[in-house]
């Protein structure tokens, strides 16, 4: 009887735990939603994985002369910080060339190191193909001053100083002190790249209209037609060099036509800096450079270079720049590479970062240089 009993009761256990998952509500989630779920969740996992003491490589040109080689110079502070900092590590590599820049980095990329991260200035176009194993290899990587559009939608971050607007800033000093469509400008370019691309539209867009600065578009009076485009003439690739802008402006005064020329927009200081010592040197006839002189020229420059910022400050080249119409730097610090180091920090913490990540540009003139740091 009593092991009937029990095999009763256990029957009837069996029927409530069956009734009881019956009346349980439906799961009504799809296997595609699970699945989903799932991987957002493994896919978490490995990214905290992946950035819990993550190494950040640095790469940029050496730490020489000019904006590129201040770049370096503010990398190593906000390396100095990450590194204090504790949470990840970060390194310094620097590339003489771009053929050097892709070794390093293809050297990187074969280790197959864990928790790695990358911030680039690529030297030229050529570190592309690089940067795509870069991409391949799933490191994450921010792209620095130089973008190369074939791999930027990749990037974490796309960091750059506003080039149009350098152009823009140019040519509306230029608006402001007189310029009317159709007269004479020389532009000094950087060199073959998108961002003497971007700086040479930049200026010509304001002119026509296209493009604003500091929230406002030339006058309909003094908007350009692309007519007046033409009157604009272009140096060609200065490679960034001041002494190759010196040569050349020599060369250009050595026409003396051409000394009736105002208005000279250079995309770099350095460049602007070679106008300036070739106006105080003597490779310039004396007559030629008095009536350059006596057409009060305009010049600008941009990136922040102190040797231009004391011009401004009433320090050096007082003898051209009194004789001047105005001299102009519009800013583009290299320290922006501290930007685009944090910008990956900020990846790696979980934050927001904006992939096309653009840093406005102000004019800097003798009326407001003291309020500018310059490198």
């Amino acid at each position: 009887m009593k092991k009937a009993a029990a095999i009763i009761l256990a029957a009837l256990v069996a029927v409530a735990g069956t009734a009881c998952s019956q009346v349980k509500p439906a799961d009504t989630t799809t296997a595609a939603a699970k699945a989903e779920t799932t991987t957002t969740e493994e896919a978490g996992k490995e990214t905290e994985a992946v950035k819990e003491g993550t190494h950040i490589y640095v790469l940029t040109v050496p730490e020489d002369h000019g904006w590129t080689g201040s770049v370096a110079t503010f990398a190593k502070k906000k390396i100095e910080e990450v590194n204090g900092n504790g949470t990840y590590t970060a390194e310094l590599i620097t590339s003489a060339n771009a053929a050097e820049q892709i070794r390093n980095i293809e050297d990187i990329v074969s280790k197959g190191e864990k928790n790695i991260a990358m911030v680039i200035q690529p030297i030229d176009d050529t570190v592309q193909s690089a940067i795509q194993g870069v991409i391949d290899a799933g490191i994450p990587y921010v792209a620095f001053d130089r973008i190369i559009d074939g791999v930027s939608g990749k990037a974490v971050s796309n960091v750059k100083g506003d080039n149009s607007g350098i152009g823009a800033g140019a040519a509306a000093y230029f608006v402001s002190l007189g310029l009317t469509p159709g007269e004479a400008i020389y532009v000094y370019e950087g060199d073959t790249s998108s961002v003497t691309t971007l700086r040479d539209e930049g200026f010509t867009k304001y002119l026509t209209g296209e493009l604003e600065f500091g929230g406002e578009t030339i006058e309909a009076d003094k908007m350009w037609t692309k007519d007046d485009l033409k009157s604009i003439t272009y140096s060609g690739a200065m490679n960034w060099s001041r002494s190759d802008t010196k040569t050349s402006f020599e060369s250009l005064m050595g026409d003396s036509k051409n000394a009736k020329t105002k208005w000279f927009y250079a995309e770099d200081d350095e460049l602007a800096m070679g106008i300036l010592e070739a106006l105080s040197g003597g490779g310039i006839d004396e007559a030629t450079k008095e009536t350059f002189l006596s057409g009060k020229p305009v010049i600008t420059g941009c990136g922040g270079l102190d040797e231009l910022y004391e011009v401004l400050r009433g320090k050096t080249y007082q003898d051209i720049a009194s004789k001047c119409g105005g001299i102009m730097s519009v800013t583009y610090s290299p320290s922006m590479i501290q930007t685009a180091i944090e910008d990956m920090v900020d990846y790696l913490d979980g934050k927001q970062v904006t992939q096309d990540h653009v840093i406005a540009c102000e004019n800097v003139t003798s009326d407001n240089v003291t309020e500018y740091p310059s490198f």
